[in-house]
C-alpha cells in the first residue's frame, strides 16, 4: 500500500515541511530507514540520525529543533511516538484483516454464529452455543469452548485455549499458547491431610482493546467472574488468578503472578517478575517496580512501590542506600562503644 506524504500528514493531524507528494510504501526505524520508508523520532539520542537517514518522511516533534539540514519531508505533531503507533497498529490490521474465509478442516459447534469478515483457520475448533462478531481472526489449533462470546474485531491465535463461557470484548487480542478460564486453583484441606478440589464454576471476561499476551493464563473465577477490564495490557507468561479483577487501562510485564481474588485499579503498572498476595487491593495509578512483593493493600492512588516486601519507592532508595553501607557503620558503632567484635573482620 502507499500513500503520500500529505495524506498520512492529515491522518495524524499533522503539518507538512517539505513534499507533501512524496509517496510512502513502508514504515521502519530511523537508523535503518531507506528511500519510500516513513520513520519517527522520539527519544533525543537518535537525533543524528535526523540528518543521516534514507527516510523519504519522518515524524518528529512540533518542538523539534533543527541544527542541520535535512533531506527527508518532516511531518510536525503534538506526539511522534504516538502517532507512530497508531500507524503501526493502522498497518498490522490490514495486513491481518486480509485473511478471511475458513481452511479446513475446521470445526463449528451446533447453535454457534460468527459475523461477516471473519477467518477460521485449519484444525481451528468453535464449540456449541457461541455467539462470535464480525472480522473475527481465529487462528489455526486455537479453541473456543462452548458458549463464548467474542465481540467484532478480535484476533484468537494459534494455539489460544478459550475455556466454555468465557467472555472477549471488541478488537481484543489473544496470542498464541494463552490460556483463558482455566480452573483456578481452589483445594480444600481435608483432616487427614489431603485436598479436596473445589469446584471453579464461574468465567472470564475481557472488556474491549484488551491484549493478552503469549502462553499467559487467567483463571476462571470460583463464581462470579475473572474480570480484565477495558484497553489493559497483558504480558507474555502472566498467571492471573481466580476471581482477580483487573482496571481499565493497566498494564502488566512478563512473569507477573497475581494472586486469588487481589483487586487492581485503573492505570496501574506491574513490571516484570511482580508478585502479589491475594485479597488485595490496589488503587488506582500504582506502579510496583520488578522483582516486587506486595502483601498489603495500597489504598492511596498514585504510590510506587518498590522491594519484597513492597512499600514506598522512595523509602526504599533510601533503605538500600543505608543497607550498602551497613558493615562499615557497624564497625563505627563497635569503635564509639568500644567493642572487638565479628564486624572486624568484614
Amino acid at each position: 500500500m502507499e500513500f503520500t506524504v500529505g495524506q498520512i500528514a492529515e491522518v495524524l493531524s499533522g503539518t507538512v515541511e517539505g513534499d507533501a507528494a512524496i509517496r510512502i510504501d513502508r514504515l521502519a526505524k530511523i537508523e535503518e530507514a531507506q528511500a519510500g520508508s516513513l520513520a519517527f523520532l522520539a527519544n533525543a539520542k537518535y537525533e543524528p540520525h535526523l540528518y543521516t537517514t534514507g527516510a523519504s518522511a519522518i515524524i518528529v516533534s512540533k518542538k523539534q529543533a533543527l541544527r542541520q539540514p535535512v533531506t527527508a519531508a518532516l511531518i510536525r505533531v503534538d506526539d511522534p511516538y504516538l502517532c507512530f503507533s497508531r500507524l503501526l497498529e493502522f498497518y498490522q490490521q490490514t495486513t491481518r484483516t486480509g485473511r478471511r474465509g475458513v481452511e479446513e478442516p475446521a470445526f463449528l459447534g451446533a447453535n454457534s454464529t460468527i459475523g461477516e469478515g471473519h477467518f477460521r483457520g485449519a484444525f481451528s475448533y468453535i464449540g456449541e452455543g457461541c455467539t462470535i462478531g464480525r472480522d473475527v481472526l481465529v487462528f489455526p489449533h486455537a479453541t473456543i469452548g462452548d458458549r463464548c462470546r467474542i465481540g467484532d474485531g478480535t484476533i484468537i491465535y494459534a494455539g489460544a485455549r478459550i475455556y466454555a463461557d468465557t467472555v472477549i470484548g471488541a478488537r481484543c487480542t489473544v496470542h498464541a499458547g494463552a490460556v483463558l478460564g482455566s480452573d483456578g486453583f481452589g483445594f480444600a484441606p481435608q483432616p487427614d491431610g489431603s485436598y479436596r478440589a473445589i469446584p471453579q464454576i464461574g468465567n472470564v471476561v475481557l472488556e474491549d482493546n484488551v491484549s493478552i499476551g503469549a502462553n499467559t493464563t487467567i483463571d476462571c473465577a470460583t463464581m462470579g467472574s475473572t474480570i480484565i477490564r477495558e484497553g489493559s495490557k497483558i504480558d507474555n507468561l502472566v498467571q492471573i488468578a481466580h476471581n482477580v479483577e483487573i482496571g481499565r487501562h493497566t498494564v502488566v510485564a512478563a512473569q507477573t503472578g497475581i494472586s486469588g481474588s487481589t483487586k487492581i485499579g485503573d492505570y496501574c503498572v506491574l513490571a516484570g517478575q511482580a508478585g502479589l498476595a491475594g485479597h488485595l487491593t490496589l488503587a488506582n495509578r500504582t506502579t510496583v517496580t520488578a522483582q516486587s512483593g506486595v502483601g498489603k493493600s495500597i489504598k492511596e492512588e498514585g504510590q510506587f512501590l518498590q522491594g519484597s516486601p513492597a512499600f514506598n519507592l522512595r523509602d526504599s532508595l533510601r533503605a538500600n542506600a543505608i543497607f550498602r553501607h551497613l558493615p562499615e557503620l557497624a564497625r563505627r558503632l563497635d569503635a564509639l562503644e568500644g567493642n572487638k567484635s565479628a564486624t572486624e573482620k568484614l
